[in-house]
């Protein structure tokens, strides 16, 4: 601030106004307790234990410190002022500085909806393409190549892909975005670590298509999340879905077998994303039904199987919590499902476990939740 204060000082005849007093002093005091937070963080985070990558204990006091990094047009509705804020201190940053190569200004709702698609393609190893609608996924598939798991994630529920956002883990390149402009009827974004040149000259083709370039982290997600309630905040251990073939529970007269095993999996991994009540239908690696925020689990179920259509029939389904009774159960076996996960815990698991009995049904516990609010 040198030059607005010396300016200040001969335009004055050596004074500084309250005004420009208060400026600084403000801009001091931001600075100095950027510089303590920082501090008191990082001992914070030295006194903590961690196991496995979870915290085991939260700490009495957490400090939030918050920067503006965009004003928005709006927020999630026209009436309603937005804008985009980062963490200062914050070196493990995502889509807040992702770099957007093409299209309009993104929106509230833009911005929710790609953190979604890239925090779970992230957490696939394999090609993996995200589909995501208002915060939940209409499609996800994981494939050989993006090529095929675009397709895959497409056919899920192209009805409901309309005006969409799309995330990949891996390179777009010519072939493959001219694949995904002749598939898909409408974009509204897409995100990737990387694209080809081809790539960019094809979807110029479609200016308004928002287009954000985002490297995949190499670091674990955050140890916590955080959601704002009136007064404020509830802060909890992040959800990890990692779970392996040997940590399920067949509770079932049936076995699942292997290629069967290795879907149900990759449903559970899928169904962790989708907003409770939550039922995803999966043939191998690729979701071919999704129910989505019903308020009654059976109704989650219909929906899915409703979305799946003659796919229902051989499909595994994942269920994001226990069946409180049977009645989900007698659903999937009139679609033809194959297999079923889900945590189990509930006072009627034995109920569910002999309606899947007498269907003929394999039933996995993996002994976790994954409710999405």
């Amino acid at each position: 601030q040198y030059g607005k204060v010396m300016k200040e000082l001969e335009e004055t005849g050596c004074s500084i106004s309250e005004k420009t007093s208060k400026e600084l002093a403000l801009e001091v005091f931001r600075k100095t307790s950027l510089y303590d937070g920082a501090i008191s963080r990082y001992l914070s985070g030295r006194s903590e234990k961690r196991e496995g990558g979870q915290v085991d204990e939260l700490p009495d006091v957490v400090e939030i410190r918050l920067k503006r990094a965009r004003s928005l047009r709006y927020g999630e509705n026209p009436h309603q002022k937005a804008a985009l804020y980062g963490c200062e201190g914050e070196e493990r940053k995502g889509i807040i500085d992702a770099e957007q190569i093409q299209g309009k200004e993104l929106s509230f709702n833009n911005i929710i909806d790609l953190d979604s698609a890239f925090e779970m393609v992230a957490s696939f190893d394999d090609p993996t393409v995200s589909i995501v609608k208002h915060n939940n996924p209409c499609g996800i598939a994981s494939a050989p190549t993006l090529k095929q798991a675009s397709l895959d994630a497409l056919d899920c529920d192209r009805q409901s892909a309309f005006g969409c956002i799309m995330g990949f883990n891996g390179k777009i390149d010519k072939e493959l975005a001219e694949t995904i402009l002749a598939e898909a009827d409408f974009i509204e974004c897409i995100i990737a670590p990387e694209y080809g040149p081809g790539a960019l000259e094809a979807f110029k083709a479609k200016k308004n298509l928002r287009i954000l370039k985002k490297s995949l982290p190499d670091y674990p997600p955050p140890a916590r999340d955080m959601k704002r309630v009136r007064g404020g905040f509830l802060i909890q251990d992040k959800d990890f879905v990692s779970i392996s073939a040997g940590e399920l529970k067949t509770v079932t007269k049936k076995k699942p077998s292997g290629p069967i095993i290795d879907s149900l999996l990759f449903a559970w991994k899928a169904v962790s994303f989708v907003k409770s009540n939550a039922i995803v239908l999966c043939q191998g690696t690729k979701s071919v039904g999704i129910g989505a925020g019903q308020m009654s689990r059976v109704d989650s179920v219909i929906v899915a199987i409703r979305k799946a259509g003659k796919r229902a029939k051989g499909a595994v389904l994942a269920s994001d919590a226990f069946f409180p009774m049977a009645d989900s159960i007698e659903e999937a076996h009139k679609a033809g499902v194959a297999a079923i996960i889900q945590p189990g815990g509930s006072i009627r698991d034995q109920e569910v476990i002999d309606a899947c009995d007498k269907f003929g049904i394999p039933m996995v516990f993996t002994g976790k939740r994954h409710f999405r609010h």
